[in-house]
């Protein structure tokens, strides 16, 4: 039940505005939204009426919000006891520049100083609210990252807001020509940083639980005793602690002046960094392994530079190993990168559509003979 709040509750109109309240509610027992669009202001009085409210009916939250009215409930430690939400700032994107788009979003440039990712889907605030999150807690583990610090609605959605001056993604500076292999090797750095951030046990997602779910979808798919095979590597992957980003690629890396900044946070997990590597490879290669240009197309960039990122990669964070070794974390990598793209295939598509049969038919035949010669995927 949503029930909107108008104008000022004070000690002059508290009782009358409480018992309106009562009424409107009368017997109901489920969820009570307190629309504040139109509060201009609340005493202690009116606190007192959203206190007992608050007793009667656990459930009840209130939305929108202004921020005079926000600060009065945060002063006096409402937020701590309820949930409540700010009204958010509509913006328009209509002729801004679009400079990348994902799975769940689009991010345009609003002005020179800010960039605004717009999730697709309307039901996304709490998937905007966990990126930030998640976003506040690699900053202050050390992460290179920029923080969204505002959220707005962008008609009937809902976007991040962050403060880039001037960005650019790196897939977006080598459209402009800029070098390929100097922009992996910031890429590594951050890398680099991330692999080396060690969390607590439960403190994110575990990647290896998430990977061992493609692994039993593959059963479906493969030969028992290969199906066998691929849950039992996942499973002998070591369960370490390392900070994972989880969809790491060039169009999730900002540089910002002389500074390289991360962005993208809402699928950072923890595990072993072959996971990482596994999903590294399906964005530059994996898709790309009926349709030759899919990576090029997603990216924006040319087919054999997907490749020259991949390999760079490579060399620069595995740097002092030796070829063979590099192109066995390449084998695991993929076979884990196919797991994940054949289930989403077959998800996303279904296995009978013409072009995700052909993926579908890839996945399992690499799946299926690499299996056989891997004892491990981890290194």
């Amino acid at each position: 039940m949503i029930v909107k709040l108008t104008g000022r509750i004070d000690s002059t109109n508290a009782s009358t505005v409480e018992e309106a309240i009562n009424k409107e509610i009368g017997s109901f027992s489920g969820e009570v939204t307190l629309d504040a669009s139109n509060l201009e202001y609340i005493s202690s009085a009116g606190l007192r009426v959203i206190l007992r409210l608050k007793k009667t009916n656990p459930s009840t939250k209130i939305i929108n919000c202004s921020l005079d009215v926000y600060e009065i409930f945060d002063m006096t430690g409402f937020t701590e006891m309820m949930e409540i939400h700010k009204a958010y700032r509509e913006i328009s994107i209509e002729g801004c520049e679009v400079i990348g788009e994902g799975a769940n979003g689009i991010v345009y440039r609003t002005d020179p100083d800010t960039i605004v990712k717009v999730y697709k889907s309307p039901d996304s605030l709490a998937d905007i609210h966990k990126e930030r999150e998640l976003a506040r807690k690699a900053f202050v583990m050390g992460i290179p990252t920029a923080i969204p610090y505002d959220v707005v609605k962008v008609g009937n959605l809902y976007g991040s807001v962050f403060e880039l001056l001037n960005a650019k993604s790196f897939a977006m500076l080598i459209r402009e020509g800029a070098d390929v292999e100097e922009l992996a090797k910031g890429s590594v750095d951050i890398l680099k940083i991330i692999h080396s951030t060690f969390l607590k046990a439960g403190e994110l997602p575990n990647k290896k639980e998430e990977v061992l779910k493609w692994a039993d979808f593959g059963r479906a798919y493969l030969a028992y005793d290969v199906a066998e095979k691929v849950v039992k590597l996942v499973n002998e992957v070591p369960d370490t602690l390392n900070m994972l980003h989880g969809d790491y690629h060039i169009k999730n890396i900002m540089r910002q002046g002389n500074e390289n900044l991360l962005i993208d946070m809402d699928t950072l997990a923890l595990g072993h960094p072959i996971f990482e590597f596994s999903e590294i490879y399906g964005a530059y290669l994996g898709y790309s392994c009926v349709d030759k240009n899919n990576s090029a197309a997603f990216l924006g960039i040319k087919r054999e530079q997907c490749q020259e990122i991949w390999d760079y990669t490579l060399k620069y964070y595995f740097e002092g190993k030796d070829e063979k070794f590099i192109k066995e974390v390449e084998r695991k990598a993929a076979l884990i990168s196919y797991l994940h793209i054949l289930r989403w295939m077959v998800k996303r598509f279904g296995k009978d559509d013409p072009y995700a049969s052909q993926v579908i038919a890839f996945c399992i035949n690499y799946i299926s003979e690499n299996a056989k010669t891997l004892d491990s995927l981890s290194f």
